[in-house]
């Protein structure tokens, strides 16, 4: 390895909580002395940090290793050392295959191991790695915590992993095999790392989970919170302004937690709750263990409780044996409810799920045409949705410089992105912001006449 600081790049696939783990592998690695960069080709160790939902996203990351292996051919020839690790969910469900197809792989690590990054490394030196068990140990106690400065310099919102695994088995996911039995970490030590990014200027944090409204972890007096239970406590954080918290299942939006859209402020009127088929013989096909009407009672109950809310979902078109009628049930269930956004995918067969092993497999030609018309229900409704925005002010967290010189961007409640022409000063600050334009992805605003006005006299003070 070359001397003075090695070089780190990381690429993550798919979920966020693949982004939150991609920043918790940089600070594993950063006392071994690695720095990220941005140029791949700079890199001394590349991490593919992957996601196995769909099988494109895993056939993506093994073209993306023929490239590397070119690129690692190529810093060869000049002198230079690189490592390549694949890590994540494609990781731990082809482990030794990854190293059969691609011999340039130096190492392969599971979502749930990459705490033992740094002597993986060293036992890499010597031949290739492979660590794809659930190891016993909780990977958050070996994490390395981040400094302030390299919070900062993530910017003023931030993931923070409170669960992970799922015990659902719906028969399209291979979560239950890549992350493993459902865990929720203890309130104390999510807690204490909100506390962290706090004191370090993030201002809004989105609580993960492959299914975080299940979370039970240990709170105060050894008794099981709830996430309406850590929310709540979150909410008195010093400094934290906003929560969020994806990704959800319907059967685990307890009463408590819908109370709480009600009661907590800081709590965003968005909520992505995902349903993937409005057809009951779908729906029971998939395991998913709640009907169509199931689904719309639960949504009026929400919306009686917090009438602002906006709803986000998942959708799988195609699925085995979903008929012409079955779909239909599903175009009508995304009418009923109307969306502000929406995430819709053609059904992928998993290897190792109940869903590869049906018959009736849907055409692909099929699958993309249904699409078409579920994309355009529901895209109708997006931008709907945005349109009755404009001529509102509302309230935007301002994350970063704009696209354009003298403009700021940020998100609105409902997780738009917002450009507005303001002063770099405002990054970090919430501010009313009336919405003049949109287009189907983003809002276009100005700040608020009795904001701009009372600027001067809050920055004498």
């Amino acid at each position: 390895m070359q001397a003075g600081v090695k070089k780190l790049f990381v690429k993550s696939y798919g979920c966020q909580m693949n982004a939150y783990d991609a920043a918790r592998m940089a600070d594993v690695l950063a006392p071994e002395g690695y720095a990220e960069t941005g140029v791949i080709e700079d890199a001394d160790l590349i991490v593919l940090n992957t996601c196995h939902i769909r099988e494109k996203a895993a056939d993506k990351v093994f073209s993306e290793l023929g490239k590397v292996r070119m690129l690692k051919e190529a810093r060869e020839a000049a002198g230079l050392t690189t490592t390549i690790a694949v890590a994540g969910c494609v990781a731990q469900a082809e482990g030794a295959e990854i190293l059969r197809k691609q011999r340039a792989v130096d190492l392969v690590v599971g979502p749930q191991s990459y705490h033992r990054l740094p002597e993986m490394l060293r036992q890499a030196a010597l031949g290739p790695v492979i660590d794809t068990d659930f190891p016993v140990e909780d990977k958050f106690d070996h994490l390395a915590q981040p400094s302030e400065e390299k919070i900062r310099q993530r910017g003023v919102t931030a993931f923070l992993t409170v669960q992970e695994g799922c015990d659902k088995f719906c028969a399209f996911c291979v979560v239950p095999y890549t992350r493993g039995a459902e865990t929720s970490r203890p309130a104390g030590k999510i807690l204490a790392e909100a506390e962290r990014l706090a004191r370090a200027g993030v201002r809004e944090i989105t609580l993960l989970g492959q299914n975080v409204n299940g979370y039970h972890g240990e709170g105060e007096g050894g008794k099981d919170w709830s996430l309406a239970d850590l929310l709540t406590r979150l909410s008195k954080v010093e400094g934290l302004a906003r929560q969020r918290y994806m990704t959800s299942h319907p059967n685990d939006m307890s009463e408590d937690l819908i109370r709480a859209h009600a009661e907590l402020p800081s709590l965003m009127p968005f909520l992505h709750l995902p349903v993937q088929s409005g057809s009951d013989r779908i729906l029971d096909a998939m395991n998913r263990r709640h009907t169509a009407a199931d689904y719309v009672r639960l949504v009026e109950r929400i919306r009686r409780a917090r009438p602002d809310i906006a709803l986000s979902s998942d959708f799988i078109v195609g699925f085995p044996g979903e008929t012409e009628a079955d779909f239909v049930a599903t175009l009508e269930l995304a009418r009923e409810i109307t969306f502000g956004s929406t995430f819709f995918f053609k059904y992928s067969s998993r290897p190792g799920t109940p869903g590869a092993d049906l018959e009736d497999q849907v055409a692909e030609e099929i699958k993309s045409e249904r699409l078409g018309r579920l994309q355009e229900v529901v895209e109708t409704q997006r931008r709907s949705f945005n349109s009755a925005l404009v001529g509102r002010t509302i309230d935007v967290l301002f994350e970063k410089k704009g696209r354009y010189p003298g403009q700021i961007a940020g998100k609105s409640p409902y997780l738009q992105p917002v450009q507005v022409d303001g002063p770099e000063t405002l990054i970090g600050q919430i501010a009313p912001v009336e919405i003049v334009e949109c287009s189907s992805n983003s809002l276009f605003g100005r700040l608020a006449e009795s904001f701009s006005q009372a600027q001067p006299t809050r920055e004498a003070n």
